[in-house]
């Protein structure tokens, strides 16, 4: 019998209108994502704007995406950015480093092995979106964590439906916003961040709430704890931490 996705990948519609949103933002809607079932394994491809259209998500339409995380190595605070207001999806609400999709578009963000294609994918969007050399970024130093399975709405029309890869980074980096990804960008701490979730006045997207509320802050307690001689903070320390052969199925 085929999964609700793969049914969902055959019938999926693409009939909204993006001529009143942000012409950037529109046509990085034409990049392809990886179409996955509910185990990540691909199934096709298809265009952003399918994919985030919830007539089809609510179809089961499922894709392939990352949540990169990067911290300072000197103090493992935490690198977060607010979503640009041009945004389609999410527009304003804070998140994670970097959230975004490795693309059928590129060979080499379609490699399973050793979860390359969204190493490579996180490389390339740190620097689409906040300007972060890709040599500050090398995609042997990202370290894999595991794979949830979420879906969000973000408007009637729009929403997230994904199988995400939680990626950590520890590294120094030169951040040069985007401003028509990010309005906004910060370094915090454990404390820090708790206050900002405390705080009405912040928006937060979905999938960094469901992280934060299961996993982030008992893997950051972790990296903070792991701190070599040198008393930097290594996103490599981490491996094994967390069982990266699941995929965690979140409400």
């Amino acid at each position: 019998m085929s999964s609700p996705a793969v049914l969902a990948a055959r019938a999926a519609l693409a009939s909204v209108d993006l001529s009143n949103y942000d012409p950037e933002q529109s046509r990085l809607m034409d990049e392809r994502c990886i179409l996955v079932d509910e185990q990540d394994n691909a199934i096709g491809a298809m265009d952003k704007k399918t994919c985030h259209l919830m007539e089809n998500i609510n179809r089961g339409l499922l894709h392939r995406a990352f949540s990169a995380f990067v911290f300072r190595p000197s103090d493992g605070k935490l690198l977060l950015q607010q979503r640009a207001s041009s945004k389609i999806t999410f527009p304003d609400m804070w998140t994670n480093t970097c959230c975004s999709h490795p693309l059928d578009d590129f060979e080499e963000e379609k490699v399973e092995n050793d979860q390359s294609g969204v190493r490579h994918a996180a490389s390339r969007k740190l620097e689409h979106e906040l300007g972060i050399p890709r040599s500050q970024t090398p995609v042997d130093q990202f370290q894999y964590l595991t794979r949830i399975h979420y879906l969000a709405p973000s408007d009637g029309t729009w929403g997230e439906h994904e199988v995400d890869y939680i990626l950590f980074l520890t590294a120094d980096v030169t951040v040069t916003p985007n401003l028509n990804e990010i309005r906004d960008h910060k370094w915090v701490n454990k404390v820090e961040l708790q206050n900002m979730f405390e705080d009405n006045g912040n928006s937060f997207t979905p999938w960094f709430k469901l992280i934060a509320r299961d996993f982030l802050f008992g893997w950051w307690d972790e990296l903070l704890k792991r701190k070599g001689e040198s008393g930097l903070v290594d996103a490599k320390s981490l491996a094994g931490v967390a069982d990266g052969s699941k995929v965690f199925k979140m409400t």
